[in-house]
This record gives C-alpha cells, structure tokens and sequence, in this order.
C-alpha cells in the first residue's frame, strides 16, 4: 500500500492539497487512458476538493480525426458542458479551480509541447493563476509527478514528491 504523497508547498503559490491519492488511485485506475481533473480549492486557506473527470478525447476523435488526430491514450480532453458546469458549480461553493492534473501514460511527468499549447493562446496563459499537474503512470502505477505554472512568462516547473 502507498502511502498518501506529502504536502508540496514549493514556494508562494506552488502548492497542492496534503493528500493525492485520490488522484493517483483515478490516474491509475484510467490507465492505459489518460486520466485528469482539477483540483478546487475554497479559498487561500480553505479546504481541498478532488473532481476527477471523464477524458472525452475518444470521442471527438471519433467525429473529427483530422481536429482531434490523438486518442485518449496520449491526450485529454474536458468535455465542454462538464466544463462549464464544473465552473459554475465552483461559483456556487465559493470555490477555484487551483490545478488541471492528468497522467501521462508510461512517458515521463512532462507539460509536453501539445499541453503547453492547449494551456495558451497568443502566447498567453488560458488560466492564468492555475497549475498543472503531470502525473506519469508506467505500468499502471503512479511513477513521477511534476506541478507546472505560469511564471515571468513561461511554464516553469518543481517535482512532486511521490511517497510509496
């Protein structure tokens, strides 16, 4: 049994909530599919919240593979409506979304070039204060992770700790 990760507080905003098992268990329990969600958070000091997502990459690939040429195997894709709901639901709870996390599927915990380009437009941040979460899953089995955020104008990134 793995023990749930540590607190990652890097610096300033470089945070995550104490306890990432509930992520790891739904990154590895959607292998050899990419898994993702956000992390929410109410308020600075406020409590954390997990919502896993469905990845409904298969299925506009399925519709359109020349707009969407990748599978769930090596890209992720929020559902729109699931994502407008999510936002307003945050809304109502008084809640921000703090991070994106998905899995990268045996590779490494890389914000790769097709997730820094589906993270910006016009060389800008989509979501500004949110970070980003990479967790790689080899075999199954969470293996490394790594928090990217948008600082003086790139992704910079800091390991995460994986305890096990």
């Amino acid at each position: 049994m793995r023990d749930a990760p540590g607190l990652v507080v890097l610096e300033g905003e470089w945070v995550l909530p104490p306890d990432l098992s509930e992520i790891i268990r739904h990154l590895e329990a959607t292998y050899p599919q990419e898994g993702c969600g956000v992390i929410l958070r109410a308020g600075p000091r406020g409590s954390w919240r997990i919502r896993p997502l469905p990845n409904a990459y298969d299925r506009y690939h399925a519709a359109d593979p020349v707009r969407f040429p990748r599978t769930s195997r090596t890209a992720y894709l929020f559902e729109p409506h699931e994502w407008l709901a999510l936002n307003r639901e945050a809304d109502a709870r008084g809640e921000q979304i703090t991070c994106v996390f998905h899995s990268h599927v045996n590779g490494i915990a890389d914000f790769s070039a097709e997730d820094r380009a589906q993270a910006m437009r016009a060389g800008q941040p989509l979501l500004p204060a949110v970070s980003y979460l990479v967790i790689a899953v080899v075999g199954g089995r969470a293996a490394e992770a790594r928090l990217f955020r948008w600082v003086d104008g790139e992704f910079r990134d800091r390991l995460v700790t994986l305890s096990v």
